[in-house]
């Protein structure tokens, strides 16, 4: 019989948190390393190191890789370099990273359609794919894939960003049935409406406030402490047998 108090123990564990310096993306880390995980965030410019830097002094074990995931190659030279930097291996990935572009459709710019896809589902698929790679000889990892409630639906003047979120879903699905047998565990978190800088236009409207909130059995946006519960469960053993899952953590938003 398990220890129920082990299923939540990350002791010893090594993560990558791509993102890990974004908006959800620094509560994922301090999650992880609360639980006792070393942590490697991969971030664009100074805001990895300086989070990474803020979590050491709290007496964790935090590093940083810098990388523009829209170019490939940074993406692959990051992801090697946070390995190095812990030790050789890595037993659970977390990608946290994402933008978003709005415009009503027909004007939509190609160079921000290709530039959402590029970040939001191109580069996360080749972490998945590089971790998988050093997950399945070993028969042993964790994969954790940010989707969105764009995942389910399609908002309004974000198309780019729901193409990529709907395929983060799916992606994750595909990769659940491959690996799944090889002793890989890769599920996704929806997050719902969560007050971040991403949402500030909506949040600061207070009609589009007033519609979300109203629908929102919680009756509050969500924040990123919101997520720290669900991601340790699923970078830790209590979720061996959950594969494929897109979990909602949105306040009830989508039973209504």
């Amino acid at each position: 019989m398990s220890d129920v108090k082990n299923m939540f123990d990350l002791t010893g564990k090594k993560a990558i948190v791509v993102g890990g310096a974004g908006d959800l993306g620094r509560s994922v880390s301090a999650a992880l390393c609360e639980a006792g995980a070393g942590v490697v965030i991969i971030a664009r410019g100074e805001k990895g190191e300086q989070y990474a830097a803020f979590l050491r002094d709290r007496g964790f074990d935090a590093d940083c890789v810098a990388a523009d995931l829209s170019e490939r190659a940074q993406v692959d030279q990051s992801f090697y370099s946070a390995v190095e930097r812990l030790d050789g291996s890595v037993d659970i990935l977390v990608n946290a990273a994402g933008l978003q572009r709005r415009h009503r459709c027909e004007e939509f710019p190609m160079s921000d359609w290709e530039m959402v896809l590029e970040v939001n589902l191109t580069a996360l698929w080749r972490y998945c794919q590089l971790a998988g790679r050093r997950m399945i000889p070993r028969r042993s990892g964790k994969i954790i894939n940010i989707a969105s409630m764009l995942s389910y639906f399609g908002g309004y003047t974000v198309p780019a960003y729901a193409a990529s979120k709907g395929g983060v879903a799916q992606l994750t699905k595909a990769l659940s049935n491959e690996w799944a047998g090889k002793g890989l565990n890769i599920n996704a978190i929806a997050p719902g409406y969560m007050d971040t800088k991403m949402n500030k236009n909506i949040v600061s409207d207070p009609r589009r406030n007033s519609e979300i909130l109203q629908r929102i059995p919680a009756q509050r946006w969500g924040k990123g402490d919101d997520l720290k519960g669900v991601v340790v469960f699923l970078a830790g053993p209590g979720s061996n047998y959950i594969n494929g899952a897109i979990i909602p953590v949105d306040g009830g938003y989508l039973g209504r």
